[in-house]
C-alpha cells in the first residue's frame, strides 16, 4: 500500500508545480534546466583526519547556494555506498558528502570503530571549513544519514556535535550490544571475527582487533546511553523487517531509549525490506528526501 501510494503521489507530481512536488519529483526526475554559472557537478576530494588523508567525493547541487548538506555515511566495509540515495538528495537541492573512513577502501591509517567516529568530526569540520566555500555548503544546515555501521557512526556523531540536528540511520547497527557480549561471551562473537578477518579493503583491522576494541569500548559504544546527548534533534530511524544483518530488535531497542527520552523528535518507518532495502530503493529515496526538506531544511 505504501509503494502505491508513493507512484500515486509521483504521478500527482507530474501534473502539480509546488515546491513539494518537485521535491516528490526529484527522486526519479533528471532536472529541465541547470544553473550555467553553477551546475550540478562532482568533486573528488582528499579530507584530512588526524594526520591521515581519507578518500571522497562531492555531489553539488544546482545553484550558487549554499546549500544544505547531507554527510553520507556508508557501512561496515561499505559494499554497500547508497549513491542512488546521493543522487536524489542532490537532485532535491541538497549538496552531498561521501567519504570512506581511516584505513577503508584505500583511505591512509587505520580501521576502527572509534577512529570512524573521529572521521565522522573531521568531515563536519572540513564541510565547515571557510576554505571549501567553494563548495556552496550551508554549514549551519548539514545532515547525518548513515547505514547499519553507518546509523552508528550517524547518531553518535550528532549526539557529540551540538550544530547537527538532524540525523537518519537506515538499519542502524549498535556496537554496544556486540560490545556487551566481547566482555561476557566473546565466543558468541566467532562469526564475527572470521567475517571480520575476510575484509581486506579495512587495513589494520582484524577479528581479533576489532574484538578487543569492543571490549574496551564497552558502554561507550552503547547507542541507547546517547539519548541525552540527542534532545531537541530530528531523529529518523528507518528498519528491514527481514533485516538479517541488524536485527529488527536492535531497532525496536533505539527506539524505546529514544522515545522514552521524550525531548527527541522521532520519525521511524519500518518495512518490508532485507539490510540494504535491496527492493525499496525508490520508496527508500522519496522518504528520506521528504523527511529531509520537510524537517531539516
Amino acid at each position: 500500500m505504501r509503494i502505491f501510494l508513493l507512484f500515486m503521489a509521483l504521478a500527482l507530481a507530474a501534473c502539480d508545480d509546488s515546491p513539494a512536488a518537485a521535491h516528490v519529483a526529484a527522486v526519479v526526475e533528471d532536472p529541465e534546466t541547470i544553473d550555467e554559472d553553477y551546475p550540478p557537478g562532482v568533486i573528488e576530494l582528499g579530507l584530512d583526519s588526524h594526520g591521515a588523508r581519507m578518500n571522497g567525493h562531492i555531489y553539488l547541487a544546482d545553484g550558487p547556494g549554499p546549500h544544505p548538506t547531507v554527510l553520507l555515511l556508508h557501512g561496515f566495509p561499505g559494499n554497500e555506498k547508497n549513491l542512488d540515495l546521493a543522487q536524489a538528495f542532490r537532485r532535491a537541492g541538497w549538496n552531498v558528502l561521501f567519504f570512506h573512513y581511516r584505513g577503508a577502501w584505500g583511505s591512509q591509517g587505520t580501521f576502527s570503530f572509534g577512529n570512524a567516529i573521529e572521521d565522522v568530526a573531521s568531515a563536519l569540520a572540513f564541510l565547515r571549513d571557510p576554505a571549501n566555500d567553494h563548495l556552496r555548503v550551508d554549514p549551519e544546515r548539514i545532515a547525518l544519514v548513515g547505514h547499519s555501521m553507518g546509523g552508528f557512526l550517524a547518531l553518535h556523531g550528532g549526539a557529540r556535535d551540538p550544530k547537527v540536528t538532524c540525523i537518519v540511520g537506515l538499519a542502524a547497527a549498535n556496537f554496544g550490544d556486540r560490545a556487551a557480549l566481547a566482555n561476557s561471551d566473546p565466543d558468541a562473537l566467532e562469526d564475527f571475527k572470521a567475517y571480520s578477518d575476510q575484509l581486506i579493503m579495512l587495513n589494520g583491522f582484524n577479528g581479533d582487533t576489532a574484538v578487543a576494541e569492543l571490549a574496551a569500548a564497552g558502554d561507550s559504544f552503547d547507542n541507547r546511553l546517547l539519548a541525552p546527548q540527542l534532545a531537541g534533534k530530528h531523529v529518523f530511524l528507518i528498519a528491514g523487517e527481514r533485516d538479517q544483518a541488524v536485527d529488527i530488535s536492535v531497532h525496536e531497542a533505539h527506539m524505546k531509549a529514544f522515545l522514552d527520552a521524550r525531548d527527541i523528535h522521532m520519525t521511524e518507518w519500518r518495512l518490508d525490506a532485507d539490510h540494504s532495502f535491496s527492493w525499496s530503493r525508490i520508496a527508500l529515496s522519496h522518504e528520506i528526501t521528504d523527511w529531509l526538506n520537510r524537517t531539516c531544511r
